[in-house]
């Protein structure tokens, strides 16, 4: 299967693919963790890692240099042949999100996407730049993240869009729903921190 080709079978199949996007500041176990369960439980071809050239919601002070945070993902996702670690905004030159997503889908248009993000994120995800066209756009998986997995309920994104979720058994078919369609995961917690990480760590 070729690392980023929207139709690896040669056929008129649609890949399936995960998009879980962040600073990666570092990479670690958690990432692949939920990754993995990802690929599995949404019955996904593969899950690209976008490691952000810059958060904007984030102080570039204390953020490590792209190319030694798409090297920690690279080191994560490991020799996996369904996990990819890119910095493919940089190419893309978006800043935003929905951008990003707008740019994916224009130029692989034999993909399904379905963003993936914790349940940290889906706290916050109202500070995005135009967020709702963020599940306007694609379906959305929720994975559990301790502690943020407790109020997540009531955050604004859940409240907006709560009509539109679904329960977890229908989560295989998640990737091929129209949006709006998202899922909270109820998956086994990781422990992993990128902040505890940087606090034991000093970058090369």
């Amino acid at each position: 299967m070729s690392r980023f080709a929207p139709n690896p079978w040669g056929d008129g199949r649609r890949a399936r693919i995960g998009l879980l996007g962040g600073s990666f500041n570092p990479a670690h176990d958690g990432h692949r963790h939920v990754a993995e369960l990802a690929l599995k439980l949404l019955r996904l071809d593969q899950v690209w890692l976008l490691v952000s050239p810059q958060n904007p919601l984030k102080p570039a002070a204390g953020m490590a240099l792209l190319a030694d945070r798409l090297a920690s993902a690279r080191a994560v996702t490991g020799r996996h042949p369904r996990l990819i670690a890119t910095d493919i905004e940089r190419f893309l030159r978006t800043r935003v999100t929905v951008a990003t997503l707008a740019s994916l889908r224009t130029r692989f248009r034999q993909a399904s996407f379905v963003w993936l993000m914790g349940a940290d994120n889906l706290v916050q995800v109202s500070r995005w730049a135009r967020w709702p066209k963020l599940f306007q756009a694609v379906p959305v998986a929720i994975l559990a993240r301790a502690p943020y997995s407790w109020n997540s309920s009531s955050a604004k994104a859940a409240r907006r869009f709560g009509p539109h979720r679904l329960p977890d058994a229908r989560s295989r078919g998640l990737v091929t729903k129209r949006p709006p369609a998202w899922v909270f995961l109820h998956t086994r917690l990781h422990p992993a921190s990128a902040t505890a990480i940087r606090n034991e760590r000093t970058w090369p």
